[in-house]
């Protein structure tokens, strides 16, 4: 089991908590016409949250993944590996639970920062923060 957080284009989402897990359950059967690896496909913003958040969390996959020798000389980079899950409006992350309060801080200042919204999936409050701190209820 991973700890699960995601990021999305605001201006995608419903406004109200209901509305937004109906939305959240269609981005989340994986339909789209494209891999789910390539970050080309998101909006600018979640592309420039995407290409700072992995510089401490790389991808498990895809273009920016990190060679194997790197793995094997950094024992820490292991459990910084993330499986990204790469929509048109949304990012997916699956984070080892070890990493899990590194991970809230650092993925929800960097929406703030990208102007995206945040969604503690794992969690059973589920926090939905658009970038000005405002909450969906």
């Amino acid at each position: 089991m991973s700890y699960d957080l995601m990021v999305f284009e605001k201006a995608k989402a419903p406004g109200t908590k209901k509305e937004f897990m109906a939305w959240y359950e269609k981005q989340t059967e994986w339909e789209e016409d494209h891999d789910y690896q390539t970050i080309s496909v998101s909006s600018p913003a979640l592309q420039n949250w995407f290409m700072e958040m992995k510089e401490k969390f790389p991808p498990m996959n895809g273009e920016y993944a990190p060679d194997f020798e790197l793995l094997e000389e950094d024992e820490n980079l292991e459990s910084h590996l993330v499986d990204y899950c790469i929509g048109h409006d949304v990012i997916y992350a699956a984070f080892s639970w070890s990493v899990a309060d590194e991970a809230y801080e650092l993925m929800r200042s960097l929406a703030q920062k990208h102007g995206v919204g945040f969604f503690d999936v794992s969690t059973d409050e589920g926090d939905i923060i658009l970038p000005d701190g405002t909450m969906i209820e």
